[in-house]
């Protein structure tokens, strides 16, 4: 959520009136073992933390602790639509640090909505060929407008489509995008030796790994879940320097009265990426 700060309670300095921000709706205490140890996505209060009433409305009351450790004020020119970006921007950061992605990597993302579109880029950026499947034509058109070597459709992709795309090799890392069984799948028959799966997403059920393999192959696998305020700000600065192009990405731009043609936008999927929900323009 972006916004412009109207008011600030009681011992807020840091902020007045008038700046534009972006606050995060999870932040960690700082204060827990977890955070202690650098696991802030791991603390309690991260997965409890919201805004009041919510980030579908016109005015938000900010909870003190998401004032203190997760409110950035916006660079000039950045606008409220480009900030909305910063949050799924900050994920994939954290989820991408589970190794470190250079021009050696090739990377298998399965699964090309809005956070598999993100991995493309970010990925890219740091210089590794890139795989992406999807089912979706649409988005599939877009990985490779957005840097993927390859796009694949999930119906036709295999291991063996896999090493025919990379000089007969699997992926050095997979990261799982997508929550149907069939990604896990995929994802466990494409990870190569010494090679890390990513879980992004998760399927609705428990995931069975090939333990005896992965222990002979020395495989990691890592799930991945939210940002910590680090990642945010690393993510701004990615999208206050034109590193990363979120603007194309954000498809669709609809005022809070039609908020339900928003949701089914989002729900089908089809020819939609990032929706942005903004107030009502004024009557009158």
């Amino acid at each position: 959520m972006a916004g412009e700060i109207v008011e600030a309670g009681a011992g807020v300095e840091k902020f007045k009136k008038g700046d534009r921000v972006f606050v995060s709706h999870h932040v960690p205490c700082y204060n827990c073992r977890y955070c202690k140890s650098g696991n802030h996505t791991a603390c309690e209060a991260l997965h409890t933390g919201n805004y009041d009433p919510g980030g579908f409305s016109e005015f938000i009351r900010v909870p003190e602790v998401n004032v203190k450790y997760g409110t950035l004020i916006l660079p000039e020119g950045m606008t409220y639509e480009d900030a909305t970006m910063i949050e799924p921007l900050g994920c994939v950061l954290r989820g991408q640090k589970a190794v470190n992605i250079d021009k050696t990597h090739t990377v298998l993302i399965l699964g090309s909505g809005i956070s598999g579109l993100l991995h493309v880029q970010l990925a890219k950026f740091k210089g590794a060929a890139v795989i992406s499947t999807d089912v979706n034509e649409y988005r599939l058109n877009k990985a490779v407008e957005f840097g993927a070597d390859y796009a694949v459709r999930d119906c036709q992709y295999s291991a063996d489509e896999l090493k025919k795309m990379n000089n007969g090799n699997l992926a050095d890392v997979v990261i799982v995008c997508a929550g149907a069984k069939e990604a896990v799948n995929d994802a466990l028959n494409s990870v190569d030796r010494k090679g890390t799966i990513i879980f992004f997403a998760v399927p609705g059920e428990d995931i069975a790994l090939p333990s005896v393999r992965f222990w002979r192959d020395e495989m990691t696998v890592s799930f991945s879940y939210g940002a910590a305020p680090e990642d945010l700000r690393d993510a701004m600065q990615l999208i206050g320097g034109n590193k990363i192009n979120i603007r194309k990405m954000i498809t669709h731009k609809l005022p809070f009265s039609e908020i339900q043609e928003g949701f089914k936008l989002v729900s089908e999927g089809k020819r939609s990426l990032k929706v942005v929900m903004v107030p009502d323009e004024p009557k009158g």
